[in-house]
């Protein structure tokens, strides 16, 4: 139960934060610290670092695959950590496949939308965050099971 809460939580705030960023990005970015951080608008067709550009909707069929997985491995969940970690990327793959899957014109055709732009870093959203966050939280619970 703790994983689905998680999920839905990053859900949630993905697609509050996404909504957000087409309507407020549309026009300029918004610089919040000079040279390091702003909010500009991009749309990925692609996976991570836009690598498959115009692959969506075999992404999205990764993704449901992914998801699916994820479901299966939550019945199995030894401890918190696993579960919020599991939650994490749940969430973070569901608000990316909605974006496929609502964003674009035809059957999982639609492009993530990113915004986040930290000068290193390509740009994303939340949900790629929850991703990267819960592959964190999932490697130092092993590191830890008993």
């Amino acid at each position: 139960m703790l994983a689905l809460i998680v999920a839905a939580i990053v859900l949630v705030a993905d697609q509050l934060t996404k909504a957000w960023a087409v309507n407020a990005l549309a026009d300029d970015p918004v610089v919040l610290i000079d040279g390091f951080l702003r909010f500009r608008l991009t749309h990925n067709t692609g996976a991570a670092f836009s690598t498959f550009a115009r692959s969506g909707p075999l992404l999205g069929l990764v993704v449901i695959g992914v998801v699916i997985f994820i479901l299966l491995a939550l019945r199995e969940t030894a401890n918190r950590g696993e579960a919020i970690g599991l939650g994490l990327l749940l969430g973070g793959a569901l608000g990316n496949l909605g974006d496929r899957l609502f964003r674009g014109e035809g059957i999982i055709d639609g492009a993530v939308v990113d915004f986040i732009d930290l000068w290193f870093i390509p740009t994303f959203n939340v949900a790629d965050s929850a991703v990267t966050i819960g592959v964190v939280v999932l490697l130092i619970s092993s590191l830890f099971r008993r």
